[in-house]
């Protein structure tokens, strides 16, 4: 089939790609032409395993190409994916600029019937508000045009993203009539050989389904950060208890370890604007907005047990920072906890040594730019040098088994804070760390 995608960001990049990988032909179509440009010669944006080689050869093979021209795009596609970001308004709720901006250039320049899917996260309506926007500029056309709007909502993990669009737990399709049905299962269908996983409903249903995912699995992480909280006032230990509820199938083991916060892209925005739509239509969603509020406070779990430690002031103090990225195996940095956790510290005059295999970039230029008091390192065992302490953040592969001998001797005193409890108390304690966890 021949696809243009409308936004060339991480849900946008990875979609246009895997439907290439699968034989489409796609143009992927973005507003900054340096973007643009950047991808023609093989630079990719943003940090995704696998990504960049399956953008190579797909480029190279000419099932992907990449372009500023819209209006050329939709001249030779008939499938058109919204993938444009729908950042947090001041009050929560998803901003839809962006997306109503697309489907006015797709109103103003389709030539033929088109199937419009959003792919982007937008909250219950948006669909409406597309068609509306769409038919809008076909009437000043006076067009006769015909389109469809479909909702497709992403269900894809940063980091694991390649494999989770290549096969699937699900395909949620809102479609209000069965030939645009069909159409989304024929495009589909090859990602779904073994196992068919495509649900079809109607469009606010998707459009809810996508929320409702990301709420549950926030959800499970804020629950389980409020029992590490009461857990280190009763004596327990969170990590046996999560061992004893995980057991049971009906809970599971994921998504309920205990740590500083979650962040990146979806979960703390997609709740905002869910309780957001909520309000609006006159429910107060109580669980929600607890959920982010516990978040809110988990971030500044670590930092609070740094003050405990050592003092409300942290001049002459330096800690060292493992781990800048939201989650391991990325680059992003959106609402993460260890923006709170450095700013919080800093501003009590500490300094910070920071270490991130992949995610320094986007501190330096974003997200803790202007921020004197850090700096970074190019390895792990670099950051401990003469620091008073070691933070885990971000759980890394490369931070589950490292020397804890050399971390002895470059630190200056023989304290860590672990804020995704990645090792054993009591052997640290045996090796004579003075060791602070998660809900212990």
């Amino acid at each position: 089939m021949k696809i243009s995608v409308i936004g060339t960001g991480y849900v946008g990049l990875v979609t246009g790609t895997c439907f290439a990988e699968m034989g489409n032909t796609v143009t992927c179509v973005d507003i900054d032409q340096q973007k643009i440009d950047n991808l023609k010669k093989g630079i990719i944006p943003i940090y995704e395993p696998g990504l960049e080689e399956m953008v190579l050869a797909n480029h190279k093979k000419g099932t992907l190409n990449f372009s500023t021209d819209i209006k050329a795009a939709l001249e030779n596609t008939t499938i058109c994916f919204i993938a444009v970001g729908t950042p947090m308004g001041e009050d929560g709720s998803a901003d839809l600029q962006y997306v109503l901006a697309v489907a006015k250039s797709i109103g103003t320049h389709m030539t033929h019937h088109m199937y419009v899917v959003d792919k982007s996260t937008v909250p219950v309506g948006t669909a409406e508000k597309v068609r509306q926007a769409i038919q809008a500029e076909l009437d000043t056309r006076q067009s006769t045009l015909t389109f469809d709007v479909i909702s497709n909502p992403e269900f894809l993990k940063e980091g694991a993203a390649i494999d989770d669009f290549m096969k699937p737990d699900r395909v949620v399709i809102g479609a209000d009539n069965k030939n645009a049905e069909e159409v989304m299962h024929r495009l589909y269908a090859p990602f779904t050989k073994s196992h068919d996983r495509f649900i079809a409903m109607d469009i606010k249903s998707a459009e809810m389904t996508k929320y409702t995912a990301n709420a549950m699995l926030a959800t499970k992480i804020s629950f389980m950060n409020e029992i590490a909280n009461i857990c280190e006032r009763v004596g327990a230990d969170v990590n046996k208890v999560r061992i004893g509820i995980g057991s049971d199938r009906r809970i599971g083991y994921s998504f309920i370890y205990p740590g500083c916060g979650y962040g990146g892209s979806c979960f703390p925005k997609d709740v905002q604007a869910l309780a957001k739509t909520s309000k609006d239509f006159g429910y107060t969603p109580r669980i929600l907005d607890a959920v982010e509020a516990v978040n809110y406070d988990q971030k500044s779990v670590l930092s609070n047990k740094v003050v405990a430690r050592f003092g409300e002031d942290l001049s002459g103090k330096t800690f060292a920072v493992w781990g800048l990225a939201f989650k391991p195996e990325t680059d992003d940095m959106r609402e993460a906890s260890a923006i709170t956790i450095i700013n919080e510290l800093t501003q009590r005059g500490a300094k910070v040594q920071a270490y991130d295999p992949k995610a320094r970039h986007e501190a330096e230029s974003h997200y803790l730019k202007g921020n004197a008091s850090v700096t970074y390192t190019d390895g792990k065992y670099d950051a401990l040098k003469g620091a008073d302490a070691m933070i885990l953040v971000t759980e890394w592969k490369e931070f589950r088994s490292p020397d804890f001998d050399e971390m002895k001797a470059l630190l200056k005193t023989s304290v860590i804070f672990d804020g995704r409890n990645q090792y054993d108390r009591a052997q640290m304690e045996n090796l004579g760390f003075e060791y602070f966890q998660i809900g212990v």
